[in-house]
């Protein structure tokens, strides 16, 4: 019998290895003993490791051959239908906790396999301050605290992709850098519904191998976790970010749009060598919660606006030194943008039926409007300066926790204009018929 005992008491500490804490199994050993305080020893030496995941398999269709896309992907030249395996993630966890069953340490390692490959997602480390218990400093490679969209994990998202603003000016959404956080863990603080975060980062996230220059992105967000706001149970949260930052000059010629006109304007200056060109976003966000009798509706909604560096014929944030075709290094182009989403999500019924509509735009340059956008050889402007609007909805079914379908489709609309292939809207709209596993 006692043999038995060991046996299943061990038996039932390796099954919980890799979950929460459970009570009623500290309960059932006896700490009085050498084998008890061995076994609790054990206990509290791995059970704050945590491993989870989830893979997303699809089936895409496309209104036409070899688009280009922000639905997973540009399509291959001769196709307009696929497989893929749009995201294989594995997350490792552990966190050491106090006598006061507080975190004190966390680490976490996260990462994409695909059939394109296996990428480091996140990669970073956390203390946690053991006195007042409020504050943070994270460091590593993980999400920088920019906006909602940004930060809302792709296993939870109702929609399958991220806005292309959010894609564009925030690619990738990690970056390596270090980040202090303000956020009482206590519920009795009062600013427990407070976050806010800042951070200094590389500034071209996993676009580039490494930093290219010695300048580094600031960015910070103010956020207020959803509170009550009636009787009703409506909750709301809201935040408001800023990224400023920025990239070397290494060339000196640098096109802004001229003041007034359709048009870019080069200046060739030898002093712009080792400026700073700007990347400066400032962002608003809300979501409101309206709870049903079975599920709940709600609304999400976010702005930004700023000013991007780039080049010709990318918004992007370069991921090395721009290079130009013949040599040398190439002009860089400085536009102001704007962008915004707005998504509306209702469950059915039942939790496990789901309605989404998303509507979002994002336009890089908004200095030069449709027909405006023509004759690069005069105005230097590019298919870099089109503004596109996405209007997406889709069916979300929520099997079990484990386990959901979602069937989406994207349609896309581009601004007409003066150049080539884009005089009216083009062809890249993109059905989506996604499962997700996740443990």
């Amino acid at each position: 019998m006692r043999i038995t005992r060991i046996v299943w008491l061990t038996g039932c500490l390796l099954f919980m290895t890799v979950a929460a804490r459970a009570q009623f199994l500290m309960d059932m050993i006896d700490t009085t003993t050498e084998l008890g305080k061995g076994m609790i020893s054990m206990y509290r030496k791995y059970d704050q490791l945590r491993i989870s995941g989830y893979m997303q398999p699809q089936f895409q269709y496309a209104s036409g051959k070899g688009i280009q896309s922000y639905s997973g992907g540009d399509f291959a030249g001769n196709s307009d239908n696929r497989f893929m395996l749009r995201r294989g993630r594995v997350r490792f966890d552990y966190a050491h906790y106090n006598k006061r069953d507080l975190p004190t340490v966390q680490f976490v390692f996260q990462f994409d396999g695909t059939e394109r490959g296996v990428n480091i997602r996140d990669f970073w480390g956390r203390v946690f301050d053991g006195q007042w218990d409020v504050a943070a400093l994270t460091m590593g490679m993980f999400a920088r605290p920019f906006g909602y969209e940004v930060n809302l994990s792709s296993g939870d998202r109702e929609a399958p992709e991220r806005g292309r603003m959010s894609q564009i000016l925030m690619r990738s959404e990690r970056d390596m850098g270090g980040m202090l956080t303000f956020e009482p863990r206590s519920k009795q603080h009062p600013l427990h519904f407070l976050k806010i975060d800042v951070g200094l980062f590389n500034g071209q996230g996993l676009s580039g191998p490494a930093d290219f220059d010695s300048h580094k992105d600031l960015i910070a967000r103010v956020a207020m976790k959803p509170v009550p706001i009636n009787a009703a149970g409506w909750k709301l949260s809201a935040g408001a970010s800023v990224l400023y930052g920025g990239m070397e000059q290494f060339t000196k010629e640098i096109y802004t749009m001229d003041a007034g006109k359709p048009s870019f304007n080069v200046d060739s200056a030898d002093s712009n060598k080792g400026q700073i060109a700007p990347r400066h976003y400032y962002g608003a966000d809300a979501q409101l919660v309206i709870p049903n009798r079975k599920g709940a509706t709600q609304f999400r909604a976010e702005y930004i606006r700023g000013t991007q560096t780039s080049t010709h014929f990318e918004t992007e944030t370069p991921g090395i030194i721009p290079l130009a075709i013949g040599g040398g290094f190439a002009p860089l182009y400085i536009r102001k943008f704007d962008g915004a989403y707005l998504s509306f999500l209702q469950h059915l019924g039942s939790p496990k039926h789901q309605l989404v509509l998303k509507y979002d735009w994002y336009d890089p340059n908004k200095d030069v409007k449709g027909r405006q956008i023509a004759d690069p050889s005069q105005t230097h402007l590019s298919l870099a300066d089109i503004r596109y609007d996405t209007f997406g909805f889709g069916y979300v079914y929520y099997f079990n926790e484990f386990m959901k379908a979602t069937f989406w489709y994207d349609r896309v609309w581009n601004e007409s204009t003066g150049l080539e292939h884009f005089e009216q809207d083009i062809d890249d709209n993109v059905f989506t018929a996604r499962l997700q596993f996740r443990f």
